[in-house]
């Protein structure tokens, strides 16, 4: 997994690649928490993320969860895989996909 992020003023944009999973989830919640301050928007790019564990969707959840306090998430560019696991496990009803 590779993470690429933009930061401007009160907006992060976080693009992440490859497999976001067990081995690789710790990373980006670390990444989060490390960079989550004062952000009042949180993009994720996912135009390059080819997959998604249960671990990856505990990472999405946390992250809906801090922005509930402090602004918004979007979610953009979802490949059909992991829309798929998106959908099936429920996650489309709370996350906000374009």
């Amino acid at each position: 997994m590779i993470i690429n992020h933009e930061k401007t003023e009160d907006t992060l944009v976080i693009g992440v690649s490859g497999r976001l999973d067990t081995v690789t989830a710790p990373e980006l919640e670390t990444f989060l928490l490390d960079n989550l301050n004062g952000v009042k928007k949180l993009i994720f790019n996912l135009k390059d993320m080819e997959y998604t564990s249960s671990a990856g969707l505990r990472i999405f959840l946390k992250a809906q969860k801090l922005m509930n306090n402090q602004g918004e998430m979007i979610i953009e560019n979802v490949q059909a895989d992991v829309m798929e696991v998106f959908e099936m496990t429920g996650f489309t009803d709370f996350l906000t996909i374009r």
